[in-house]
């Protein structure tokens, strides 16, 4: 079964309440859950149990600040950055700062351990403070695949957050399950069973969190080229999560679709059209999330073909890669409905 088709399916389970798939079998998701715990006991808690506590304002202007909140797990949390401001949080609201010439207040309920069925909780806690959030950022995932929880579960929980997100008001970027396949103490061949149920889950995220309105961000590797090449660097002492250097591109990815959903770009908010030379496109969902699980850094949003949300296969989605470039739009070109080419 295709990739494409995996997502689909553990998308519709999602919405109509059924298990999904379990693509690679418990055995082994329980050995490399089982392997994972090991390593971690080895390498003890370094940094405890919370992320540092970044919450605050960021930046000055004029008029109300922009309220920014982060919800998800311990790579939301920033668990393993040296400085509350050099966690995703603090990053990405400094950077949002910048771009719209105010200040940002940023809340974060993200907890270590997290699961995608802890986010109604979080969301709880959240609203009381929050009511009504400008901006959210999801970051959650990895717990799902390490604590076996089934696909259909994790991202029905997912949509159901964004959903509430969306009814209050807010826009919400989801940055989709990390390449898992990347934990060095994790031998091999489990590492390449992580990666493929990671992408998996990735892949199902992105086609349940757009449709429930959402823009997401392939964290895929947190941008690894880095990672495979400096690991020592990218990673924490705990050698599971990022570094302030591993944030910091994670963020770097986040950052241009929180300005992109915010409208914060120059001359009026106009957005550049897909460039079929970057690998860009419009295309079925279930495609380009595909497309994006294997591409760090790739932003999955939904669009319109001629006046259509829906084709013969599913939601219109358009896939930008944005990282590589600054937060500036290009002329506006004519936009046709193709496949993002890296499909499965």
């Amino acid at each position: 079964m295709g990739r494409a088709r995996r997502a689909r399916k553990v998308a519709a389970a999602a919405a109509y309440g059924g298990g999904g798939l379990t693509v690679l079998g418990g055995v082994g998701v329980a050995l490399m859950a089982t392997e994972m715990k090991l390593a971690r006991r080895s390498i003890g808690t370094p940094f405890g149990a919370e992320g540092p506590k970044a919450d605050g304002v960021y930046g000055a202007g004029v008029g109300d600040p922009v309220e920014l909140v982060v919800l998800g797990d311990s790579s939301a949390a920033g668990l393993g950055a040296d400085l509350p401001e050099q966690t995703p949080g603090a990053v990405v609201a400094r950077g949002l700062s910048a771009v719209a010439g105010k200040a940002v207040r940023l809340t974060t309920v993200a907890q270590v351990g997290a699961v995608s069925g802890d986010l109604s909780g979080q969301l709880d806690r959240l609203l009381e403070q929050v009511p009504a959030p400008d901006i959210a950022i999801i970051m959650v995932g990895a717990n799902d695949v390490t604590h076996r929880i089934k696909p259909a579960a994790a991202v029905r929980d997912l949509a159901k957050a964004v959903e509430r997100l969306r009814a209050v008001g807010g826009e919400v970027v989801v940055g989709t399950c990390p390449d898992l396949g990347t934990i060095e103490p994790v031998p091999q061949p489990l590492r390449l069973i992580a990666r493929r149920l990671s992408r998996d889950l990735a892949a199902a995220q992105t086609v349940a969190a757009v449709e429930a309105g959402a823009r997401s961000v392939s964290l895929g590797d947190l941008l690894g080229e880095e990672f495979r090449r400096v690991p020592h660097e990218m990673f924490s002492a705990d050698r599971f999560h990022p570094s302030s250097a591993g944030y910091a591109a994670a963020a770097a990815a986040v950052l241009p679709s929180a300005c992109a959903a915010l409208g914060l770009w120059p001359d009026g908010g106009a957005e550049r059209p897909p460039d079929a030379r970057r690998g860009e496109g419009v295309g079925p969902i279930a495609v380009a999330a595909v497309a994006a699980a294997a591409d760090p850094g790739t932003e999955v949003s939904a669009t319109q073909v001629g006046g259509q949300q829906r084709g013969p296969r599913g939601r219109w989605a358009v896939l930008l890669r944005r990282r590589q470039e600054p937060v500036v739009p290009t002329e506006e070109t004519n936009v046709t409905a193709t496949d993002p080419p890296t499909a499965e």
